[in-house]
């Protein structure tokens, strides 16, 4: 694959990317997409085999190379720190963040296709990224958005599984369960079962993939409307992309909030490979399960507090001091607030991060986008405010390795904001733009025919024996 780096490709991209003369020395690689060819899949037809043979030669010339030791706390540890993964879609660096096929954040902003002039990504631009390494044109981004709509049709049998749930079950179990009653039209599944040649693996799972990240939004908008708005299913819009579809699907319309939505997909849709939803989604697929039950089971290690069901927590935690002091509340009260927290051993929830060890840039896009559309907001100071004062107080104690703000700090704040005000719902948010980042790596792990996932496992006493003959 060949990269550029020259200033006057750059400036074909968009013209908001000429008024960003230093852009071309930020990124550290880019493919700039000169095909004229709308289509996807064929993109991933001509850049398949060459990818192929990118990693057979690194696995004849490379394959005996060490990345590291593993350590006895890196075992009892949860395998935290350890290199074991492939997933090409990004890369997480502590101090850097999140980089999607080698682009940033802000990078990402500067120079994937929006709805509007200065706009926020469309996620769809993002999906092409993931999948190919090339920032599509606006034409491209426009044509998958078109395909994206025409296969988001959902067949009633979704809906009727959805409905035999209570209507107060938690929206991820809705969700989930959607997702899986999706499962039944599976293309992998059907072809896998005729006979299918394993080189050919990836095709049908991308067929599942698009239609699964196309569809997922009407199924998350369903849960949404059957919990918190008596069941009334709003349709797709034609004109609308991806993001603006399913803000206006949930029922909202304004385009600060569809503005809001295509933000939210974009940034929330990938963070490398060893995080529960990702790693979780990869090794269920390592057994060839389809991408519905991949996602599935994804969907559900990304419902535990300790992953995407935080960004709930966060929203409550926050109108919790509110609520005790008020929205006016001075920074010495907010810190007696989050000591009683921590004091009471509860964790102040949206700071730290399991690799970051600085502010979040996923935090701080969001940040950028309430000064620029809600500056006054309360809670929005509130969080400002939080900023300020947590970091401080979690060096203090000594114990935390990242004592700055993540995603989930700010997400809530401004979902509340435009009049999502459920946060119990938060999360199916977050798996509708994880299906993205999953999905495109699934369809890579097929291609690439990477092999089923099994480490080894040890027990204490072979730990307790091998340490001490190594003593």
């Amino acid at each position: 694959m060949v990269f550029y780096r020259s200033v006057s490709l750059l400036s074909k991209l968009r013209n908001r990317v000429v008024q960003q003369p230093s852009l071309s020395n930020s990124v550290r690689w880019l493919q700039i997409q000169t095909s004229s060819d709308l289509d996807l899949h064929s993109q991933l037809k001509e850049l398949i085999p060459e990818q192929q043979e990118r990693l057979k030669k690194i696995k004849s010339e490379y394959g005996k190379v060490q990345l590291g030791n593993i350590t006895v706390d890196m075992v009892l540890g949860g395998m935290r720190g350890m290199t074991g993964l492939l997933w090409e879609t990004s890369l997480l660096d502590p101090d850097e963040g999140i980089r999607f096929r080698g682009l940033s954040i802000p990078e990402c902003q500067k120079v994937l296709p929006a709805a509007k002039p200065g706009g926020e990504p469309l996620p769809e631009g993002l999906l092409w990224l993931l999948l190919t390494g090339k920032v599509p044109t606006k034409e491209q981004v426009d044509a998958l958005s078109k395909e994206l709509r025409s296969r988001a049709t959902i067949p009633d049998h979704v809906y009727k599984a959805i409905d035999a749930l209570p209507v107060t079950a938690h929206p991820m179990t809705q969700f989930t369960t959607g997702v899986m009653a999706l499962q039944v039209q599976s293309e992998f599944s059907k072809a896998y079962e005729k006979g299918i040649h394993k080189s050919k693996y990836w095709e049908p799972t991308y067929e599942d993939s698009l239609s699964l990240i196309a569809q997922v939004p009407a199924v998350a908008a369903y849960v949404y409307r059957r919990m918190y708005k008596n069941g009334e299913r709003i349709p797709m819009d034609d004109s609308l992309d991806y993001g603006g579809n399913f803000a206006h699907m949930l029922g909202f319309d304004g385009p600060e909030m569809q503005e809001l939505m295509r933000l939210y997909v974009t940034i929330h849709s990938d963070h490398e490979g060893g995080n529960v939803s990702a790693h979780t989604g990869h090794l269920v697929a390592s057994a060839l399960s389809d991408p519905y039950l991949s996602f599935a089971a994804a969907l559900n290690g990304l419902a535990g507090p300790l992953h995407g069901l935080a960004n709930q927590e966060v929203l409550l935690w926050i109108k919790s001091v509110v609520d005790e002091c008020g929205e006016n509340i001075t920074k010495d009260q907010l810190k007696d607030y989050v000591w009683k927290t921590l004091n009471s051993g509860k964790v102040v929830p949206g700071f730290g991060h399991g690799v970051l060890r600085k502010t979040d840039p996923r935090y701080m896009c969001q940040r950028e986008f309430a000064l620029k559309h809600l500056p006054n907001d309360p809670l929005f100071q509130l969080v400002s405010k939080l900023y300020d004062v947590v970091p401080p107080i979690l060096t203090e104690l000594g114990k935390v390795k990242n004592p700055w703000p993540n995603v989930d700090a700010h997400s809530g704040v401004l979902l509340n904001y435009y009049g999502l005000t459920e946060a119990r719902y938060y999360t199916v948010l977050f798996g509708v733009s994880r299906a993205i980042g999953i999905c495109s790596q699934l369809i890579w792990d097929r291609a690439l025919g990477l092999p089923l996932e099994r480490p080894k496992s040890v027990t204490m006493e072979w730990l307790e024996n091998h340490c001490k003959k190594s003593a």
